[in-house]
């Protein structure tokens, strides 16, 4: 890849449509998801079983030509399970350190939340500082490394709440919701027309090329105005009298990180505030914690954030830039 953001960008939207063939609809939480990982990031698909959390980490390692390893989460996983162990080799007369699926491009974290928080937590260096340490030896994980983990809601039997650090870990927590009548029609026609379960989707890029386009979101733009108008959502987030924990510093950061993703998706080269926006439910509402006495109420991150979105202002210099969908 030539490395403008012309290229990237249309790479980026062969990525979405090749997708598109396996996951029916949710166009948007697809580009989400694109934004996320373009943003070096991981992702959190937090939804009902059945709507399209695991074959959307699949298709996205296809389509992006990236190493893919799956682990499911169950309560009896061990941090070993995910980051691999010391196994003594007989011909070698010695401890050989064996990696775990944890080494890979993208990562399936299936069902995160159905093990303790202990193994959940196994994910939190991986995430943070792309490396594992096992028995104090500490092992590089090459980039480009993601994790797409799901999540069933935590109303759901049968799981227990992701800690808020490793929530934090995510760059964004996105869901898709039950599809339309006809998008669920579409999804039964198309599984009849291939007359099988599998579906293969071709390669859009390869490892090299996903580092060039996250390069290319390190060029793009950030006025001074749309960075301030993030801090000021994250801050807005802490000073809410219904929230008992605001986004951290991090959060604001994911914002401009994920909106310049999304701008090259768009086609442009610099960020203006409605990125920012179309970003921001998915990036800050999981980093919100609401008081106890709300948890019985409509009251949740999601609510909170669009409350925020309406009562900051926008930067007035970019409020009229022309945006392309």
């Amino acid at each position: 890849m030539d490395g403008s953001v012309p290229r990237a960008t249309a790479v980026a939207r062969d990525v979405l449509e090749e997708v598109s063939r396996a996951v029916v609809g949710n166009r948007a939480p697809l580009r989400l998801i694109l934004a996320a990982l373009l943003a070096k990031g991981h992702v959190l698909l937090e939804d009902l079983p059945g709507l399209g959390k695991t074959l959307a980490a699949r298709s996205f390692a296809q389509a992006l030509g990236l190493e893919f390893n799956r682990a499911q989460f169950t309560p009896d996983l061990l941090p070993a399970d995910l980051t691999g162990s010391f196994i003594y080799d007989r011909g070698a007369s010695e401890f050989q350190f064996r990696p775990g699926p944890v080494f890979t491009g993208l990562l399936l974290a299936d069902e995160i939340n159905r093990t303790p928080p202990k193994t959940q937590s196994a994910l939190l260096e991986a995430m943070q500082e792309r490396q594992v340490t096992v028995e104090g030896q500490t092992f590089p994980l090459e980039a480009p490394f993601h994790v797409l983990a799901t999540a069933n809601p935590i109303e759901y039997e049968g799981t227990y709440p992701l800690p808020e650090a490793q929530l934090d870990r995510f760059l964004m927590r996105v869901s898709f919701g039950y599809p339309s009548q006809d998008e669920e029609y579409d999804v039964l026609g198309r599984r009849l027309t291939r007359q099988q379960e599998e579906i293969v989707l071709s390669p859009v890029t390869d490892r090299a090329g996903l580092l060039a386009l996250q390069r290319v979101i390190e060029t793009v733009q950030v006025d001074e105005s749309v960075g301030r108008y993030c801090v000021e959502l994250a801050a807005a987030t802490r000073s809410h009298p219904q929230v008992l924990t605001g986004a951290s510093p991090r959060g604001s950061l994911a914002l401009v990180l994920t909106a310049r993703a999304w701008a090259v998706i768009d086609g442009r080269d610099y960020v203006v505030p409605e990125d920012v926006k179309a970003v921001a439910p998915s990036v800050l509402s999981h980093r919100i914690t609401v008081k106890p006495e709300l948890w019985m109420t409509d009251v949740s991150g999601r609510s909170v954030t669009t409350e925020v979105l309406t009562s900051v202002s926008t930067p007035a210099a970019l409020e009229t830039s022309s945006v392309r969908r």
